[in-house]
């Protein structure tokens, strides 16, 4: 049996080129797995801060929707609460009228007061009414005038009172916990004008005395 060495080196060469290759392979394979595990944490990264995005939306949105569902909610009974006011302040004038009819009741006969009794106590139970939904009458005679509340219907020059000073109700005012159903019409005293003051006696006098003097 011949040697053959060209043979032997070239069996030898292709098994360290088969080993070279495989470590070549093997470590390629390493590395794309390790890129492969870096880009799926890095995806994982990314799609974190995206979820608590939509979270944070749909907590704000939600919050949205109560805070609308409220405010409708206190418009719809403000809206009720002003028709309520505006409703009850037509039966107002007719009240009035009642009420003044009623107080010339003490000079009339028997038969007239025990009718106007029955009146009294229907009047007392319509304020009731009224004082359930919030209205009520206020008091304007010797207050300070507010145009909030009073509407002036006549001016008194005085010095008797302060200038502002309400000196009589014509006719009383109502008002509810939010606004006034109904301003008081009432007489406001105010202060009189201050007149021009005239010269001393003695100083017109003099003037008059003077004036010749520069005549001459």
């Amino acid at each position: 049996m011949t040697f053959n060495p060209e043979e032997n080196v070239t069996e030898e060469t292709t098994a360290e080129l088969n080993d070279a290759t495989l470590n070549e392979l093997f470590e390629e394979e390493s590395c794309c797995a390790d890129e492969s595990c870096e880009q799926a944490s890095s995806s994982k990264t990314e799609e974190k801060p995206a979820s608590e995005d939509w979270k944070e939306k749909y907590f704000r949105a939600l919050a949205e929707q109560e805070n609308m569902r409220k405010r409708m909610q206190k418009e719809k009974q403000e809206t009720l609460r002003y028709c309520y006011e505006n409703c009850i302040s037509e039966f107002l004038a007719p009240l009035d009228n009642l009420e003044n009819a009623l107080r010339f009741t003490e000079q009339a006969s028997s038969e007239v007061k025990n009718w106007a009794m029955g009146f009294q106590m229907i009047l007392t139970q319509f304020k009731e009414v009224l004082h359930n939904h919030g209205v009520v009458a206020f008091h304007s005679e010797g207050n300070t005038f507010d145009p909030h509340y009073h509407e002036a219907v006549e001016i008194v020059e005085t010095n008797e009172q302060e200038e502002g000073t309400i000196l009589k109700e014509f006719t009383k005012g109502y008002k509810s916990a939010s606004r006034t159903i109904r301003p008081a019409r009432v007489k406001v005293a105010k202060r009189p004008k201050t007149e021009a003051i005239s010269p001393a006696p003695e100083e017109s006098l003099e003037a008059a005395a003077e004036t010749p003097n520069e005549q001459n």
